[in-house]
């Protein structure tokens, strides 16, 4: 009996260490950060010392138009990025999903914008957008095209370009991925049932894929909530408000306004909004799920 005790609380013993390590590491930040929220906080000031002032930073923010403005430019940019990412890396998933002399070698050249750091990427493409000197420009210019005003009057659309190129990459490989461990069965069937190539795409790699390309489309949602290395490097959140996210809107209040109190409660709408999303995303999973869990039923119950 105590020998059977012992091995229950054994998994447990040994997860503890690490669920301590996580509390300290994630808990207490998080704490701390929505503590400050509601006081008027600037880095002059120990927390201890700050006056409470209740829900006024985040009344605040909701009636600033300039954060409404962070938070439509966040929303269009993230929305944008993932659509695209999503649309082109499964595209070329499917397109390279076959025996291609090669292939090895295309793939690893597909994933090499991933791996380089986000200020140089960010350098890289201020530098491809210039006016004069530009790469893009030059080329346009050497086609009897006018050239681009691309980090002034298409600022937004120029970033957007530039975080499709880089992490178009991470969408291929997962959706690649997803694509080799399908059951390869249920593609052989359809073919003897003369499924062409579309229908193939359509009744069976995407409805099986889904499950991955939710997950992977939520990881890559969260991930654009929060860049601010490209952006700031390109545009520094201009001109004007048209580039600036609120990750950059939280740096710019933290260090240039010497808030801490308000760009704690921004930092806490953006978690809140976050959390909202992923909660959509695993409530669509689930739906998925349950529903292909009902089309498995009712082909077992016709045969």
């Amino acid at each position: 009996m105590k020998s059977q005790k012992l091995n229950r609380m054994t998994p447990y013993v040994f997860m503890a260490p690490a669920v301590i390590i996580m509390g300290l590491a994630l808990l207490y930040p998080l704490g701390y950060m929505i503590y400050g929220s509601f006081r008027a906080w600037d880095p002059s000031q120990n927390i201890s010392e700050t006056e409470f002032v209740g829900l006024k930073n985040y009344i605040t923010l909701f009636f600033d138009p300039a954060f409404r403005e962070s938070l439509s430019v966040t929303l269009t940019f993230a929305f944008a990025v993932v659509t695209a990412e999503l649309a082109i890396g499964v595209g070329l998933a499917l397109l390279l999903d076959r025996n291609i002399r090669g292939m090895s070698v295309l793939r690893t050249l597909f994933i090499l914008p991933m791996m380089i750091a986000p200020v140089v990427v960010g350098l890289m493409w201020r530098y491809m957008y210039h006016p004069t000197v530009g790469t893009i420009n030059r080329t346009l210019k050497s086609m009897g095209l006018e050239g681009v005003d691309w980090l002034g009057q298409h600022a937004l659309l120029s970033v957007i370009i530039a975080d499709i190129w880089q992490w178009t990459p991470f969408i291929f490989i997962l959706s690649l991925a997803a694509l080799q461990s399908l059951p390869r069965s249920a593609l052989e069937a359809a073919k003897i049932d003369g499924a062409t190539g579309w229908q193939q795409i359509r009744y069976i790699k995407l409805p099986l894929m889904m499950p991955v390309l939710i997950v992977t489309g939520l990881l890559r949602l969260i991930d654009a909530f929060k860049v601010l290395e490209v952006i700031l490097v390109m545009t520094e959140g201009g001109p004007g408000l048209s580039t600036e996210i609120i990750a950059l809107r939280i740096s710019r209040t933290a260090t240039e306004f010497r808030e801490l109190g308000v760009a704690a409660a921004m930092s806490n709408y953006l978690l809140i909004l976050l959390l909202i999303l992923t909660l959509g995303m695993f409530v669509i999973t689930r739906l998925q799920e349950a529903r292909a869990a009902r089309q498995a039923r009712q082909i077992q119950e016709e045969d």
